[in-house]
């Protein structure tokens, strides 16, 4: 950012986009630091306004005809930009794979068993590889197998979407289903339901207590 940072001090790498001083040319469409289109200016007119409002003059779309600048502060937007990513990075990392297994030649019960157990691992914010296993001539038959990935991706449609199709892995057939919420989420909700919880029984609690007492207490 620009307070207490002169230009030539600033950290800077190649994949940062251009600020300030280094935005080197004639005019630019600028954007102000509440989102409002100021439109075409000329470059030092938009290094004065955000000179004046102790921001930065950020370079947010270098290839449009003339560049689209905004102004703001880089060093809040760089924060927030990192912690956005490690949030994301940390979310993909606690992102477990889970295996399902299936034969060709399923039971009912069995395929409803083993629907439940992926229903659960996709609640939790974990992805599910399903799997097929091919016996003997089973290999001939790949169809059959897509046949029934695709009726398993359709149970799980509330829960998850295709991120894999199905496809021959040795002598396995394999599909991914990634959950429609990360792990994040699904303990966000969970805390969310949890804190609703306990007011409730707190309510409940008060409520129950109300009525037990006798009219003299209540006219107190």
């Amino acid at each position: 950012m620009r307070r207490g940072h002169p230009p030539h001090e600033e950290e800077f790498r190649i994949s940062d986009p251009r600020t300030n001083e280094r935005i080197r040319v004639p005019e630019v469409r600028l954007v102000g630091p509440n989102g409002e289109q100021v439109g075409v200016v000329a470059i030092q007119v938009a290094q004065r306004l955000a000179q004046e409002a102790d921001l930065d003059l950020v370079e947010v779309a270098p290839n449009s005809k003339p560049p689209v600048v905004k102004i703001m502060d880089y060093g809040k937007y760089k924060y927030e930009a990192a912690q956005k990513a490690k949030e994301a990075r940390r979310n993909q990392a606690n992102t477990v794979l889970k295996e399902v297994r299936f034969r060709l030649k399923i039971e009912a019960h069995d395929y409803t068993t083993k629907l439940k157990r992926a229903e659960g691992f996709l609640q939790a914010g974990d992805k599910v590889k399903a799997m097929i296993l091919f016996r003997g001539r089973e290999q001939q038959r790949p169809e059959l197998g897509v046949r029934l990935l695709k009726k398993f991706a359709e149970d799980v449609a509330e829960l998850g979407t295709v991120e894999s199709n199905p496809r021959i892995d040795g002598r396995n057939m394999v599909m991914v289903i990634a959950p429609h919420k990360n792990k994040s989420e699904v303990k966000t909700e969970q805390n969310a339901q949890r804190a609703a919880n306990k007011q409730a029984a707190r309510q409940a609690k008060a409520a129950a207590s109300e009525t037990t007492k006798t009219p003299a207490e209540s006219a107190e």
